[in-house]
């Protein structure tokens, strides 16, 4: 007498592979998209650092100087139709928050993002963009507390 059996279902065996190739996938998938989310936001912080610059330098041409140093996510005196392009008081998109620096650590005038959340090694990936990839030369330089883009 011969016995039938009825495939209804997977076997364990089956299910293990399934589960393999799906943990083998997201392994490979997820560091890269982690990577081009980060390549998507220093790519908004390149662009928004460089409206904040124009700004200023719009400003400085409309009236002869630059405006005075503020403590970060405060928007300088009589800057704010300058930066309606940047959501200066919140923060930045790779964390930490906008400041004006006028005057301060050995330049006259500076856009710069205090307590950015990256690390050195992602920060220099920005400098590459912005400058020479050199976060102690060029216009994009670490600086206490932060970085800078040197407009002056």
């Amino acid at each position: 007498m011969k016995v039938c059996r009825s495939k209804r279902g997977f076997s364990l065996v089956e299910i293990m592979i399934v589960v393999g190739i799906f943990g083998l996938l997201a392994a490979l998938g997820i560091p890269n998209m982690l990577k081009a989310g980060n390549r998507t936001r220093s790519i908004r912080f390149v662009k928004d650092i460089q409206t904040a610059s124009h700004a200023f330098i719009g400003y400085s041409i409309e009236t002869g100087s630059y405006p005075s140093d503020k403590t970060p996510g405060i928007i300088p005196t009589d800057m704010a139709p300058y930066l309606t392009e940047l959501a200066w008081t919140e923060k930045t998109t790779i964390g930490g928050k906008w400041d004006w620096d006028y005057r301060v650590f050995g330049v006259i005038a500076a856009v710069s993002v205090t307590d950015p959340k990256w690390d050195e090694d992602l920060m220099t990936e920005i400098d590459d963009v912005l400058d020479d990839g050199n976060l102690s030369t060029g216009e994009f330089r670490k600086r206490s507390g932060g970085y800078m883009y040197i407009i002056e």
